[in-house]
């Protein structure tokens, strides 16, 4: 009590007035009143956040402890939440850059044009788990599905890094049982070219890398006329033809003839268009995870070979690709077929 009163006068002589002027009262009375902290809000939800990390913690330690192959999807999952999140913030700047400069996604550096076009294949690969999460109570259906297919319905951030080796290789598995099929189309469509010498070049050509020979890009270079017009150009290639191809790029074949081959042309364009782009970056400015992948896209799959062999490949690629119009898309998807075919056998 003495303690308390001792206080109250310190107070009144610090304001000035002595203890019987009203207004040393006044601002007594203001000192002495509880005022709400400004940083209380703030400080309440740190500590609160902290201690949900704690917990957070370990649970997880528990997690990994008693179920080790539970730990490994939850991880997996969590990891894949929060960069999903990251990418869709990146993607958020880069059309917010896009809309304030007018920039087309031809103008964009390569790392960005990249970005913008995987993002649109994991979408319209999650719509049809979303679609089938709609129902009430659909969720638990939702999870089975992913746990047993997660292949077919989870995207890349959801996958393990073993899963994304495996699922690799068997996407690649089935494209490269559809690469003797392209080869035997475009062997068929060059008996019925008009000019015999680029016609016996071609068949060549052909029956060279059915044997296992890595072509060579000059000699690419050197019947791109022939993918012009009829028959090998991409408005007159067989119906079959333009199915194997599709499937070789990961694109539906299940579709009219006209959807084929118009979607089929504004793959390989995009490819292009990421060439060139690629080009101006340069190939010494790409890490070992960005080779790989411009490599797989390009069919050849890279996930067991190294950097020094994903640059020589890709050089070969450039070298082909930038030199090529727009009109002679149609060789463009051949070429993808005809380089990487024999590639990894040629290195074993």
């Amino acid at each position: 009590m003495a303690l308390s009163r001792a206080g109250c006068c310190g107070a009144f002589w610090r304001l000035g007035p002595g203890p019987g002027s009203a207004t040393g009262l006044s601002r007594a009375r203001g000192l002495l009143e509880p005022r709400p902290a400004r940083g209380a809000p703030r400080s309440v939800l740190a500590a609160l956040a902290s201690k949900v990390k704690r917990i957070n913690g370990r649970y997880e330690r528990f997690l990994e402890r008693t179920f080790p192959r539970f730990y490994v999807l939850y991880a997996t999952f969590t990891k894949g939440i929060q960069a999903l999140f990251l990418e869709v913030k990146e993607i958020r700047k880069i059309k917010s850059k896009m809309a304030h400069q007018r920039l087309s996604v031809q103008q964009l550096p390569y790392r960005e044009m990249e970005r913008l076009r995987q993002f649109r294949r994991d979408v319209i690969k999650a719509i049809p788990i979303g679609i089938i999460a709609i129902p009430p109570f659909a969720n638990f259906l939702v999870i089975v599905l992913m746990y047993f297919f997660p292949r077919q319905l989870l995207i890349r951030y959801f996958w393990t890094p073993n899963q994304q080796i495996e699922f690799l290789d068997a996407y690649d598995a089935i494209r490269r049982d559809l690469y003797p099929d392209v080869v035997k189309s475009l062997a068929l469509a060059a008996r019925s070219l008009p000019e015999p010498q680029l016609q016996k070049r071609l068949q060549e050509l052909c029956a060279e890398v059915q044997r296992g020979s890595q072509p060579r890009v000059a000699e690419l270079y050197a019947v791109r006329r022939l993918f012009s017009g009829s028959p090998l150009g991409l408005n007159k290639l067989q119906v079959s033809h333009v199915k194997a191809l599709s499937q070789v790029l990961f694109l539906t074949p299940h579709l009219p003839a006209f959807f084929l081959r118009r979607r089929l042309r504004s793959h390989v364009l995009e490819i292009r268009h990421l060439d060139r782009a690629m080009l101006r970056l340069g190939l010494g400015q790409l890490s070992e995870e960005e080779l790989k992948a411009a490599c797989y896209l390009r069919g050849l799959n890279s996930t067991h070979l190294g950097m020094s062999e994903c640059r020589a490949w890709l050089e070969q690629w450039l070298g082909l690709s930038c030199k090529l119009q727009a009109s002679e898309a149609s060789l463009l998807a051949n070429s993808m077929v005809l380089l990487s075919l024999n590639y990894v056998r040629a290195k074993e």
